[in-house]
């Protein structure tokens, strides 16, 4: 006899769904507003949301005070000071139909029948309030948790643009919220950059807006052109407006850059339009949009109106649905992109989504095909992320063509012929060919950075104006500039003589460099620079390491299994031996110098730093270690016999602590070791 079946009450599975949904929101709002790293869509949450919503309603009794549906968005962070708010930054009420909007405006025609509504587009950012005294900027809050703190961002505010450090003086406090924002464009230079010097790329521009107003650094702030816009007035002594356009007019007149494009209507007509005429902005303008406002013109009307515990009574959102189209793909390319990452691409019959053309849609890599099961001749599904990137969200299998087979990323680069590799999370594939056209303006400019052979002069300008004229396809062909100098000096390509002679005395001194930073700027992925010194320390020359075996570089401090499975192909790839051997034809150092073995204070000893110090930098705190014998790793692992923690030490000390490894002060290190001193450079 079976156990018996539970039959579960309409009640109990309703609650258990509110706790369900209410744990996954308040997840993807700290995802989102706390850490700038939001995991679903706008579209998706809104739909969750509204779920909740929805059983809130039909089951009051399990409504908690800390549902979602209860709060305003995330935590101030305690890092940056945290101030109170004088007005609460409330977030707003989603609607996602016409008559959601009819219903609006026909509770507020309840109180006034002739109210007058402005209808102003809902840009994607952080909400800030900037307060003035006396006509001088002294405060910028983020919207923290909403109600009660946010956070201070007065230093960074000053470097936004649209934003005037002083106004009229006759004005005894002034209060605004508006939006920080990113231009599309900026943040697509921003990801270019970032790619070429291989560094992790941002989602889109709101993440990346609202993590730059969270740096310590407002230079940061300058150099991204974050700007701002006012879309509404907070709070006003003496108060000269009876409306919210008349406001906006006054604040542009003030320096400040207002709401763009906003409408005054009378009629749910005029509403309508106004809604339908920035829906047909998105994709065509420089910044993202995932709405439009209605909000009440009358401000006394507005205080009659009052507000919730979560959101005005006098304003709305009106949420545009994604706009998702249906077409043919057509085929599946890769492209190899300049930091060596795979990308599958779709191409698609053209369809019209969101104010453009598209042709193209990112598959992203090869789990995300597989999870939608995406292949050649599929009718899929199309939309606009962020209203930024088209891509492929799923698939009419019924239209499945008969033969469609899986598509597979290739094991070889399409564009030099190189082995590909997953590396990281194994989610993105790379090309491994040093010499890969795709990415050889990168590995040229690394190669020669500071970080590596650290040839001065050899700049991403000048590479890219010797590839132009074709004097650099492989990074063997620094070597060569040598016997075209003549050359360069008549085409004046990086400058006068002079300027030829000092990069060419650069590059002949580079030949003499230690072997760590030649296998630095080899870019090999997992290898930076002080792995490199292990490496090159363990193994003494290029000649050993290339013949080394998984196991024996598995022995080397700071080598794991996935770095040492990357060396090993790495040395084993035709077109890698190939370049090394005309490195080392051209003069370029292949060997360390044997060292002399003698017993030092920190022999055998191998070490971790994180977080900041007082008086040495990192790398001096890392030097120090090295000439006194000790090993200093990236990474803490088994092989680690102490973890030096300076101020804001990070996750290293988590993983010290659970490997039981000794976690040492700066000073408790100097205690240990009191030979040692800090020379002062």
């Amino acid at each position: 006899m079976g156990k018996p079946e539970i039959v579960q009450s309409e009640e109990s599975k309703a609650q258990e769904r509110i706790i369900r949904l209410s744990a996954q929101l308040r997840q993807y709002n700290h995802q989102y507003y706390d850490l700038d790293q939001p995991t679903i869509s706008d579209a998706e949450y809104d739909f969750l949301l509204q779920e909740l919503i929805s059983l809130e309603q039909q089951w009051p009794e399990f409504v908690v005070p800390d549902s979602p549906t209860q709060v305003v968005g995330g935590q101030a962070d305690s890092a940056l000071g945290q101030i109170r708010h004088r007005v609460p930054m409330l977030s707003l009420q989603d609607v996602f139909s016409w008559s959601d909007v009819a219903d609006f405006t026909q509770r507020i025609r309840q109180v006034d029948e002739k109210a007058l509504f402005v209808v102003e587009r809902k840009i994607d950012g952080l909400s800030l309030s900037i307060r003035y005294h006396n006509g001088v900027m002294v405060q910028a809050v983020t919207r923290g948790d909403g109600e009660f703190f946010g956070e201070d961002a007065t230093k960074n505010a000053r470097e936004l643009l649209g934003i005037p450090t002083s106004i009229d003086p006759s004005i005894v406090d002034l209060e605004v919220r508006g939006e920080v924002y990113m231009l599309v464009s900026d943040f697509q230079d921003i990801n270019r950059v970032l790619e070429d010097q291989n560094q992790k790329t941002y989602a889109n521009p709101r993440n990346l807006a609202s993590g730059t107003m969270r740096q310590l650094d407002s230079q940061i702030v300058r150099e991204r052109k974050l700007r701002f816009f006012v879309f509404n007035l907070q709070l006003m002594e003496p108060n000269i407006f009876d409306s919210h356009a008349e406001s906006l007019h006054w604040l542009e007149t003030q320096g400040f850059s207002v709401s763009p494009g906003f409408v005054v209507c009378r009629s749910d007509q005029e509403i309508e339009e106004a809604i339908s005429g920035i829906g047909e902005l998105r994709g065509q303008i420089d910044y993202a949009i995932d709405g439009a406002v209605i909000k009440v013109d009358n401000l006394d009307l507005r205080s009659r109106l009052g507000t919730t515990s979560k959101v005005p009574r006098w304003a709305v959102a009106f949420k545009y649905p994604p706009e998702e189209k249906s077409t043919l793909l057509r085929d599946i390319i890769v492209q190899v992109g300049r930091t060596g990452r795979i990308t599958p691409m779709a191409i698609l019959e053209p369809v019209h989504l969101a104010g453009t053309l598209v042709s193209r849609a990112t598959l992203h890599n090869q789990g995300y095909i597989d999870a939608l099961d995406i292949r050649v001749g599929d009718t899929v599904r199309v939309h606009k992320s962020g209203e930024i990137i088209p891509a492929v969200i799923g698939v009419d299998f019924e239209k499945r063509p008969e033969g469609a087979e899986r598509f597979v990323l290739p094991s070889k680069c399409p564009v030099c012929g190189a082995d590909t590799v997953y590396i990281d999370d194994g989610a993105d594939l790379f090309c491994t060919g040093l010499d890969c056209p795709a990415q050889l303006s990168r590995h040229l400019v690394y190669f020669a950075s500071r970080a590596a052979m650290d040839i001065a002069g050899l700049g991403s300008a000048t590479v890219e104006a010797l590839m132009d004229h074709g004097y650099l396809k492989s990074i063997a062909d620094i070597y060569k500039l040598f016997s075209r100098r003549a050359e360069l000096i008549n085409q004046g390509i990086v400058g006068r003589q002079r300027s030829v002679d000092n990069l060419l005395a650069q590059i002949e001194k580079s030949k003499q460099n230690p072997l760590y930073q030649l296998l630095s700027g080899l870019g090999i992925p997992g290898v930076g620079r002080q792995t490199a010194r292990n490496i090159a320390t363990a193994m003494g020359s290029m000649e050993k390491l290339c013949e080394a075996e998984t196991e024996k570089l598995l022995q080397i401090p700071d080598v794991g299994k996935i770095t040492a499975d990357n060396l090993y192909k790495f040395f084993r790839q035709d077109q890698n031996r190939h370049l090394l051997e005309e490195l080392a034809a051209a003069g370029v150092r292949m060997f360390d110098e044997e060292p002399v073995l003698l017993e030092t204070p920190l022999s055998n000893l191998n070490f971790v730093i994180t977080g900041s110090f007082s008086d040495l930098s990192r790398e001096q705190f890392t030097r120090l270690i090295e000439n006194a014998g000790g090993r200093v790793s990236e990474s803490v692992s088994k092989k680690t016999d102490y973890v030096i923690a300076g101020e804001k030490a990070g996750s290293k000390i988590d993983k010290a602590d659970s490997l039981g490894i000794s976690i040492i002060s700066r000073d408790e290190f100097f205690a240990l070791f009191p030979d040692l001193t800090v020379t002062k450079e």
